[in-house]
């Protein structure tokens, strides 16, 4: 193994590694930072030209990620998120009233707008009700967390990982909801019951909120100066005309870039306001994992692991899911996409493929912790609102929600495709 091939191979793992835990030692780089630096340092080391790292990016993708975040970007500066979380959580009068209404929020608004949104604007607001009402709130931001991770799997403009598959597969959104919505919503329902099942005592029957949550809606809409009810309906409208058009078989991609540009016309918002609130990291993680993962598949190792495994990936069955579910936990669930697309193209019938590689792939980001950046994002949050959710607490929730949805999910797709 010449020099110039043997430092591809350590800087891949090390990408890789820096990419699963967010960060390095003693350096203050994120996802994103590490996996443009690596995608750089693999052209300069010869692993990809600078033509190659260029034709690999995936422009579509970034595209219909840009689109879908100034959709929610508009919706979060109208104060959308904030009132319809706040008003909806008024209703409970009890804890399991109060969980299931968590578990149905964040599923089914995931689905819409990005699971890792939705967990950024409901974790302040859950961790308050709970402290307002007296309660433990660890199981209620696990099961936000756990809930949108199973919720955004059912559309293809869920979460980052559903938008590459459909830009990749061309699978019209219709199909990805027929297919993938049952097994959302088993994953939702087992969200719900582990998280009453792993902390009896706060879920006793019979047992009342100390404080209604009206009094935190109240409070939070208060906190929530700047409401724009002409934004709100504007957005509202978008984000319907994008549903219209992702059910008439209008690619996704060019759906959203439809909703997204109608919102950028506009008299009364600053584009620099809403730009501001575009997660352009994520574009940039994005784009140096397209590069990082193409340098993988170049590899030797990489096609010799692909030359065992194909004769037994030959349908998407349990052994192609069990392959998916443990990529997505090494390397997390994007990369793990980027590295088993090959695999799921290659298969004799494609489209069930790229299913299971969406659903696994999901489902998976609930086992640990650590496994989706929706996790995180509720741990940090909840942390910063006094609300610490140990790696344990997490793990017997999400080890049993993750087993048996993509179980569920396994044999659900081969049912029907």
């Amino acid at each position: 193994m010449s020099p110039n091939i043997s430092a591809v191979y350590v800087l891949i793992i090390l990408a890789f590694v820096g990419i699963a835990s967010g960060k390095f030692p003693r350096l203050a780089m994120n996802r994103a930072s590490i996996a443009l630096t690596a995608a750089v340092l693999l052209v300069v080391l010869g692993g990809l030209t600078t033509q190659e790292a260029l034709a690999v990016v995936d422009t579509e993708t970034l595209a219909l990620l840009l689109a879908m975040m100034i959709i929610v970007a508009n919706l979060r500066v109208s104060g959308f998120f904030l009132i319809a979380g706040g008003r909806v959580l008024s209703i409970a009068r009890s804890p399991r009233i109060l969980l299931a209404i968590v578990v149905l929020v964040s599923g089914v608004l995931s689905a819409l707008f990005l699971n890792d949104t939705i967990c950024l604007m409901f974790t302040p607001l859950v961790a308050e009700m709970a402290r307002r009402s007296g309660r433990d709130g660890r199981p209620y931001l696990i099961a936000l967390a756990t809930s949108a991770n199973a919720g955004s799997c059912a559309t293809s403009i869920g979460n980052p990982q559903n938008m590459l598959i459909a830009s990749q597969s061309g699978i019209p959104f219709g199909t990805f909801v027929l297919a993938l919505g049952l097994p959302s919503l088993i994953a939702m329902l087992l969200s719900y019951w582990m998280t009453v099942l792993m902390f009896p005592s706060e879920f006793r029957a019979n047992t009342m909120l100390r404080q209604p949550v009206d009094r935190v809606t109240a409070d939070a809409e208060a906190g929530h100066a700047e409401v724009s009810p002409y934004l709100m309906y504007k957005s509202l409208a978008a984000s319907a005309l994008l549903l219209v058009l992702l059910l008439a078989g209008v690619r996704t991609s060019h759906a959203a870039l439809i909703a997204a540009s109608i919102l950028l016309i506009t008299r009364r918002v600053h584009p620099e306001r809403i730009f501001a609130e575009v997660d352009f990291t994520l574009l940039v993680l994005f784009s140096g994992l397209f590069v990082l993962t193409a340098a993988v598949a170049r590899t030797d190792a990489f096609a010799m692991a692909m030359q065992w495994l194909t004769p037994h990936l030959q349908r998407p069955g349990g052994l192609f899911a069990a392959a998916i579910a443990l990529a997505s936990n090494l390397v997390s669930n994007v990369p793990a996409v980027m590295l088993l697309s090959p695999a799921a193209r290659a298969m004799a019938n494609p489209q069930p493929a790229w299913l299971m590689l969406a659903m696994a792939s999901t489902f998976a980001g609930n086992l640990t912790l650590l496994g989706s950046v929706a996790n995180l994002i509720v741990a940090e949050q909840g942390e910063k609102s006094g609300i610490h959710i140990g790696f344990v607490d997490y793990l017997k929730v999400g080890l049993p929600v993750t087993l048996l949805s993509i179980a569920a999910g396994t044999l659900w797709l081969g049912i029907i495709l």
